[in-house]
């Protein structure tokens, strides 16, 4: 007799696109409110509320510094030296990791240094930037590409030695060589750990290449939003800081989205934040078969298993 299968609890079903892109806006509207309301009363309880500047102003001096040369000479500038550290640090990283993980000599030669120099934040590089190079564009090019290349070359490294030694000796049994185990199982292996590294490299690459712009720059985001700090202009401050936030936005969404693209072949879980898997129904236990079937039954079995071994 079967038993009643288990009744399902109230489960959220998942938001629509068109939904989910609305609760987003929405929540992005209800945070520019809470500021607008709290700055524009003057609220000052723990916080100073009173010393921010309004939606509204910020809106004004986003008007006028897109109107203006500046503002664009400014961002490009700064995009330029995010890709050029950025592509170097991702070149140079993952053919670093690959090479650390696949190579003895490569991790004794190479291994103590990285270790040692990895620590150091790429903002305290600024100094040896300015004494090594001789302009201010190439040292802050050199240290966007400092703070980019380590998360790629750690994560590169963890990838490659994850990876299962059987896919390796597969190619080696087929007759393939170095170059076909590095073109056919690391590289396409470690694609997920090494474009993890690479979001993180990219978001780390904005926050150094805006501080050595404030230090070092004559141009940039990053200069322009100190400048106006100096000369007490807060809403250009937030003017930079918006930018800022949307250019990296930008920059990391980019990223992820060609890592998808080039690991299509992974599979994906369609994960759905908030809701719950459906409960399966419980079974009836099956009855057992009679004593004849049972003795013939074993030798079926193995040779289905045999055949499926051959």
């Amino acid at each position: 007799m079967s038993r009643p299968a288990p009744r399902a609890g109230r489960y959220r079903r998942p938001l629509p696109p068109i939904g989910r892109y609305a609760l987003r806006v929405a929540a992005l509207a209800a945070a520019l409110g809470l500021w607008q309301v709290l700055t524009s009363l003057d609220v000052d309880l723990w916080l100073r509320f009173s010393q921010f500047p309004t939606v509204t102003d910020v809106a004004h001096a986003f008007a006028d510094r897109v109107s203006g040369a500046d503002y664009w000479t400014d961002l490009t500038d700064s995009l330029t030296r995010i890709v050029t550290g950025f592509l170097l640090a991702a070149v140079l990283g993952v053919a670093g990791g690959v090479l650390v993980a696949r190579s003895r000599l490569a991790e004794d030669l190479l291994g103590p240094l990285l270790e040692v120099v990895r620590p150091i934040p790429a903002i305290a590089l600024v100094p040896v930037a300015i004494l090594l190079f001789p302009s201010n564009e190439e040292g802050i090019v050199f240290i966007t590409f400092t703070a980019a290349f380590f998360p790629v070359l750690v994560s590169t490294r963890h990838s490659v030695r994850a990876l299962t030694p059987v896919w390796e000796e597969a190619v080696l049994t087929m007759g393939g060589g170095r170059w076909r185990i590095l073109g056919s199982v690391v590289l396409p292996g470690a694609l997920p750990g090494i474009f993890g590294g690479l979001s993180v490299g990219i978001g780390v690459s904005w926050i150094c290449v805006i501080s050595a712009e404030m230090i070092s720059g004559q141009y940039g985001v990053g200069y322009r939003t100190w400048q106006d700090y100096t000369i007490v202009n807060y809403p250009g401050v937030f003017v930079g800081m918006v930018t800022i936030g949307v250019l990296g936005w930008l920059t990391s969404t980019t990223v992820e989205l060609l890592g998808r693209r080039l690991t299509r072949w992974l599979p994906r879980t369609s994960y759905v934040p908030g809701a719950r898997p459906t409960p399966s129904r419980t079974l009836a236990p099956a009855r057992p078969a009679p004593a004849a079937v049972r003795t013939e039954q074993p030798s079926g079995t193995e040779e289905a298993r045999d055949e499926h071994l051959v």
